[in-house]
């Protein structure tokens, strides 16, 4: 397991809190880098792939802290994932100087209903003739719905940026693969989208699988249930030990 940007923008939050971070489940004692029970934790099986795509996570401030937060899946798969917390003001240079570096093409994630017409990428056979030579550096907007959509609108630097949007029947055969209701998707689920645009269906797959891991893992935690023997961790470990 390696140390990445998640990791080190937790550390650096926690040690500007001025007072216990008490969100559901944050008083259980857990791995540090996976937020799992440490009988459950997932460092050891854990490894990067190869990718053309980078993401950049703006976080919303106490969203980095939250136990069940999937953002982190992402740096854990792809190795130049940068993270930082987000501001209307006072954005970090560093941040900032990423946005403007030539060899980076950003690109927003998020739905085109809140985007302008002319900023929308809706069809993603589009993407490589936008990219060109450029690397694609998809930013996701990673907090609760209704900050995700705060952080969109009260963000003038990212307002130059073409927007990636994934159409309601894509959305809707992602829904049933994972058997939910719920009509809005985890970070890491929108990370394994963006991989499959990109026609990297192997890494897709494999964050598919990180995610429905860790999912199934932090629910076995919050009940103290052992790990079955047929679980998501067994399906990781031998997709990822494939890569090697």
């Amino acid at each position: 397991m390696r140390i990445h940007a998640v990791h080190t923008l937790y550390d650096y939050r926690l040690s500007q809190s001025t007072r216990p971070f008490l969100a559901r489940g944050g008083s259980i004692n857990r791995c540090k880098h996976c937020m799992l029970l440490p009988y459950l934790c997932l460092c050891e099986i854990k490894q990067t792939v190869s990718s053309q795509s980078a993401f950049l996570l703006l976080m919303y401030d106490d969203e980095i802290l939250k136990p069940s937060n999937t953002g982190r899946l992402i740096a854990d798969l792809i190795d130049d994932t940068y993270a930082y917390i987000w501001s209307r003001t006072k954005p970090q240079a560093e941040m900032l100087n990423l946005l403007r570096d030539t060899k980076w093409m950003p690109i927003v994630v998020f739905p085109s209903e809140y985007a302008e017409v002319n900023r929308q990428i809706i069809e993603q056979a589009t993407l490589p003739e936008l990219i060109q030579n450029k690397r694609p550096l998809f930013i996701l907007l990673d907090g609760t719905w209704a900050q995700a959509k705060k952080m969109f609108r009260k963000s003038p630097y990212l307002n130059n940026f073409p927007v990636l949007s994934f159409s309601p029947e894509k959305l809707s055969e992602y829904l049933v693969r994972k058997a939910t209701k719920d009509n809005q998707l985890a970070t890491a689920e929108v990370a394994s989208l963006v991989l499959a645009s990109l026609k990297e269906f192997e890494n897709a797959e494999i964050m598919h699988l990180l995610f429905n891991t860790f999912k199934e893992n932090y629910l076995l935690g919050k009940g103290r249930h052992p790990l079955p023997e047929n679980s998501q961790q067994a399906l990781l470990s031998l997709a990822l030990n494939k890569l090697t």
